[in-house]
């Protein structure tokens, strides 16, 4: 396996993590095989000589680079590679300490040691620098020095690096024999409990035929994956795209999935801050997989059309068999459409990561946007998008599965947008927001509560330090605009202990930092510090404490209660109006 490994016939998928394994994870594994214990199955793919994903060597095995392989190892990667660059490779091992430091190592058994028991295996296999020697005492004393086979045979250290090699093996023993007649037999029972273990030790291996579907292998992977990190579907895509040979032929090189998604992220990232980061790797944000479902329900909504498929579809499936052509033709499309859809959250005043409700709901958005092109900013399908928009986040809509709501709402959404259309999206008939739902919407875990949040903002809010005018996205942004608390804790803590109501929405509002630093204490005392440091009169500060949809006169009054009540009201109007529909009440009588 090692001499495949190294020669190219056994290579890694391109979709494969990189190795990763530390020193002692290392020094525990090599214990193992020179014990003879299992070491757990191995599955690799058959290719038939045609790799349907790009293929890579493992790692420290530069020469099989040009070799098309026969196998591709799915799940085994960090053992076979750890025992290759130990045992086969024949130079020091590039990992990594407890701290995840680097190191550069050379792997030993102690000779002595490992003709003992068999519960000190462990100590028996030790690791050195790259200079082979051992050092203490911030590297004043010498603790072992194996910096010559002369050295290493007085200390009874044999070198793993060698164990394949015959003739350096025949070598290393007669030096060791000769040195003392008592190695003869201690040199007689290494070789039977150690060298032979590593000799003839048995890898059992899974073979996965090569007709073996892509979406298969993807399951297979995260099943067995004894690493521990699933594998995502844009991954593998990257691997297949990589292995086309058609576009590598026509180009002079292969696709880079990966390249091509970091730009348009950068693209959106740099205008739209609420998609997130773009650093290569960085899924925070509009992630890469929202990015390949959006472009999958673009292509089997047109194939549908065309009649070549009966359903449109973003499962896992149907992201694997996306053909490449497909993707180049339709992710510049995606990408305009997501730039449509970041201008259309920056008009609902969600312009941060966290205070975007459903990073999933922009999936079939960007879709919708795709297909419908221009035609989404006629004002009835752009007021159709909208109230859709607000009855997912508001009704808590995209908080499960989402797969068959994002196929419903592109088919709904698009029938709904053709002239004439009665045809009104699922998630807008489906969607009810309770009324008492307000008294437990405490944090930003809750769609709603960022959307309550949003609207708060949209219909006008004018920050009480910095009221120049209603916010902006710019103002959120540069204010450092924030859910605050109305009532401080400190205040209800003294007035009204153990009522949860105060971490509600009811009792938080949009403010900016150097407005919530003189929220303190009494409504009433901090209103009238507010409006002297806003330089504006009482009386016209209540019109910019009003614009926040409550009654400045119970905030004066101090009444907790009232407060509550009547915003609880006011925000249910808030709500409806954003639906299209009214507010349910478990209670008629509370209307």
């Amino acid at each position: 396996m090692l001499e495949d490994i190294e020669s190219g016939i056994l290579q890694l998928p391109d979709f494969q993590r990189e190795w990763k394994w530390d020193d002692q994870r290392i020094r525990e594994l090599i214990a193992t095989v020179t014990l003879d214990y299992p070491l757990g199955v191995v599955m690799t793919l058959e290719t038939g000589g045609k790799t349907p994903f790009r293929p890579r060597t493992l790692t420290g095995a530069d020469a099989g680079r040009n070799v098309a392989p026969d196998l591709l190892l799915l799940d085994g990667q960090q053992r076979l590679t750890s025992l290759f660059q130990a045992l086969h490779l024949g130079r020091p091992v590039r990992t990594v300490d407890e701290r995840n430091r680097e190191l550069e190592r050379w792997y030993y058994v102690d000779i002595r040691k490992a003709v003992g028991s068999s519960t000190d295996r462990d100590e028996a296999i030790v690791s050195v620098p790259r200079e082979r020697v051992l050092r203490s005492n911030f590297a004043r004393t010498v603790d072992l020095d194996l910096s010559s086979r002369e050295l290493e045979c007085r200390a009874r250290h044999f070198p793993l690096s060698i164990v394949f090699d015959g003739d350096k093996v025949t070598a290393w023993q007669r030096n060791f024999v000769y040195m003392d007649d008592a190695n003869w037999d201690l040199w007689a029972r290494f070789e039977q409990r150690i060298l032979n273990h590593i000799r003839s030790f048995q890898i059992p291996m899974i073979k996965l035929a090569a007709s073996t579907t892509k979406d298969a292998v993807c399951s297979v992977f995260e099943r067995v994956n004894t690493g521990g990190v699933p594998l995502n579907v844009f991954e593998l895509l990257t691997a297949t795209y990589a292995g086309d040979n058609e576009y590598e032929q026509a180009h002079g090189d292969y696709y880079r999935l990966p390249d091509v998604w970091l730009d348009i992220k950068k693209g959106l990232a740099a205008s739209y801050p609420v998609f997130g980061r773009a650093e290569q790797g960085a899924e925070d944000g509009l992630s890469s997989s929202d990015f390949l479902q959006a472009v999958t329900l673009v292509n089997t909504w047109e194939r549908k059309q065309a009649k070549l498929t009966s359903a449109v579809s973003c499962k896992r499936r149907d992201l694997l068999n996306l053909p490449l052509d497909d993707f180049i033709r339709i992710a510049p499309r995606v990408a305009t459409a997501l730039e449509w859809v970041g201008e259309f959250l920056g008009e609902q005043l969600i312009v941060r990561q966290n205070d975007l409700p459903y990073r999933t709901q922009l999936v079939p958005m960007a879709a919708v946007r795709a297909i419908l092109g221009e035609r989404a900013d006629e004002p009835a399908i752009r007021n159709l998008i909208t109230r859709w928009y607000w009855c997912g986040v508001l009704g808590e809509m995209y908080g499960g599965a989402t797969e068959s709501r994002f196929t419903r709402d592109v088919e709904q959404l698009v029938a709904g947008a053709a002239e004439g259309s009665r045809v009104v999206p699922d998630t807008i008939m489906e969607a009810a927001f309770l009324a008492d739902r307000l008294d437990s919407l405490t944090t930003r875990n809750s769609a709603a509560y960022k959307g309550i949040y949003a609207l708060l903002v949209k219909q006008g809010a004018v920050d009480w330090y910095h009221s120049e005018g209603p916010l902006t996205a710019g103002a959120l942004l540069q204010h450092a605009v924030d859910i605050r608390q109305v009532f401080p804790k400190q205040w209800l803590a003294r007035h009204a202990a153990g009522d949860n109501r105060g971490n509600s929405i009811v009792n938080k509002t949009p403010l900016s930092y150097r407005a919530s630093k003189s929220l303190v204490g009494a409504p009433s005392a901090y209103l009238r510090v507010l409006a002297r440091e806003n330089g504006t009169r009482p009386e016209w500060f209540d019109d910019v404490v009003a614009t926040h949809v409550m009654d400045p006169v119970t905030l004066h009054n101090d009444d907790f209660d009232s407060f509550y009540a009547d915003r609880s009201g006011r925000l249910v109007e808030l709500v409806n109006d954003a639906m299209g529909k009214r507010t349910v009440f478990r209670d008629e009588s509370d209307r």
